[in-house]
């Protein structure tokens, strides 16, 4: 006989209970108030309270983030809105709150800017800055234009964005900037570094990567009395450095890479010059594929001519308005496979693998220098957040207010994140994804009792959501 020791539901009924993820909920609302979101009220007179409905969209945002559509399914349900102290609303609302944001941006970032540098004592302003592209769907947005794509979508028109990051250790995003598709680093670098360098003190250095490396940016930040730290890119002058490059002349760096430098000194700037066994390796590998790749289309090619066919689609270009006559010749017919591929393979390599060169204002170490634009990767790694954990992507046809309003929804979301791991030096090293799936998992069951009561019942807590909203539930 057997003795029954649980007890077991085998019919599931239905309930009017709802769950949501009320860690989310909280946290949004505590840094809320700590960036003074009422703030924003004056930007809409009438109507639902803006700055609730700006930490309703970022809630969202950080949890379910979907459409705009399901948006306003997510936040009209009675609990929700009581949460935020909000009456329901029609969907267009939220479209509007985009509108809103996006017509107002650059002073909401200027007060966020002024509300952060009031509340923290930071140690340094030295930043980062980068940029990058989202591809727009749709080709109806002013803002979109075709350009080069980080997101390999070159058939997609696309904008670009910029950010502004306090370097390590405080890795904060300060500033955001969103510019065409069609705009190169050069020149959207004027608009990211003039966003926000009021905030920072003298001699604050500025660490970006070579594409908006130019002599005009360069002049305009010691014009500022700042430093810059960036990479360039290798030119003939280099190519002399190279070919005259001895390893007993430099300095190593890295014995477990091979990593050696050796600096130069001008008047006005000094050049760290790295080469690296380690890149050097890698790059040739990459250019090894790229001949393999070259080689099979100059076969396709090749395979064309020879049974006269019409050309491969990709070689084509597809468009009814233009007409092309295409003339192809390969040196295949002249050559066996192994000198094709020597031929290419020549091309591809241009001497230049493992060498890499830094510039800089300041005279540093060479381990200083390439330790300091290493932590760029930071920036970098905000990007990568910002496109996959909180999933400002894909960005629909709307009005060119809508798609910036959308993108500040994202970068509020983004700087709640940061702060998070500023303000709790345990989570210092946790990455955004645990950090959101964590305040995802607090969540609050509202049950409806027999008596049409209602009790709410939290439930998952951990040592992160603990950590943020039990173990220090104040604001500051």
């Amino acid at each position: 006989m057997t003795t029954q020791t649980k007890l077991r539901t085998y019919d599931i009924c239905p309930t009017d209970n709802i769950s949501f993820p009320i860690g989310t909920v909280l946290c949004v609302q505590k840094y809320g108030r700590k960036l003074v979101f009422d703030s924003f009220d004056k930007f809409k007179q009438r109507g639902r309270s803006l700055p609730q409905l700006i930490k309703a969209l970022i809630t969202y945002r950080l949890t379910e983030n979907r459409s705009m559509t399901k948006a306003s399914d997510w936040i009209n349900r009675k609990e929700v809105l009581d949460e935020f102290g909000l009456d329901g609303f029609e969907q267009r609302t939220l479209f509007r709150v985009l509108e809103i944001l996006g017509e107002n941006r650059e002073q909401i970032l200027f007060e966020i800017r002024n509300t952060l540098f009031s509340l923290y004592g930071f140690e340094h302003t030295n930043i980062n800055l980068d940029w990058s592209s989202l591809v727009l769907h749709g080709n109806n947005a002013p803002l979109g234009a075709y350009g080069y794509s980080r997101d390999h979508r070159p058939d997609k028109k696309q904008i670009t964005i910029g950010l502004a990051e306090l370097a390590n250790p405080i890795n904060i995003p300060i500033g955001l900037t969103i510019q065409p598709g069609n705009i190169n680093d050069q020149n959207h670098f004027r608009k990211t570094y003039g966003q926000v360098k009021d905030k920072l003190r003298p001699d604050s250095r500025i660490v970006f990567d070579k594409g908006a490396n130019s002599k005009e940016n360069l002049g305009l930040i010691v014009a500022d009395k700042m430093k810059y730290l960036t990479a360039k890119k290798l030119n003939k002058s280099d190519d002399k450095r190279i070919k005259a490059f001895d390893r007993t002349n430099a300095e190593l760096l890295c014995s477990e890479q091979c990593v050696y430098g050796i600096k130069y000194a001008f008047p006005s700037r000094t050049d760290y010059f790295y080469f690296s066994e380690t890149l050097k390796a890698k790059q040739l590998e990459s250019k090894m594929r790229k001949a393999e790749m070259l080689l099979q289309d100059a076969k396709l090619i090749q395979h064309s001519i020879e049974k006269n066919k019409k050309l491969p689609k990709k070689f084509r270009i597809n468009n009814a308005l233009v007409d092309v006559m295409y003339s192809y010749q390969t040196k295949l017919s002249e050559m066996n496979e192994k000198d094709a591929f020597e031929l290419v393979k020549k091309a591809a390599i241009n001497g230049r693998e493992g060498f890499f060169c830094l510039t800089s204002s300041e005279n540093l170490t060479l381990k200083d220098a390439l330790a300091i634009y290493r932590q760029k990767d930071s920036i970098e790694k905000l990007f990568n957040s910002l496109k996959n954990e909180i999933e400002i992507k894909p960005l629909r046809v709307w009005s060119k207010n809508s798609i910036y309003g959308a993108l500040i929804i994202g970068f509020l979301a983004q700087l709640i994140i940061s702060l998070l791991r500023y303000d709790h030096e345990e989570l210092k090293h946790v990455t955004p994804k645990f950090i959101k799936i964590s305040l995802m998992n607090l969540t609050v069951t509202v049950e409806i009792t027999e008596t049409l009561k209602k009790r709410w019942i939290y439930s998952n807590f951990d040592p992160i959501n603990e950590l943020i909203l039990v173990k220090n539930p104040g604001i500051t």
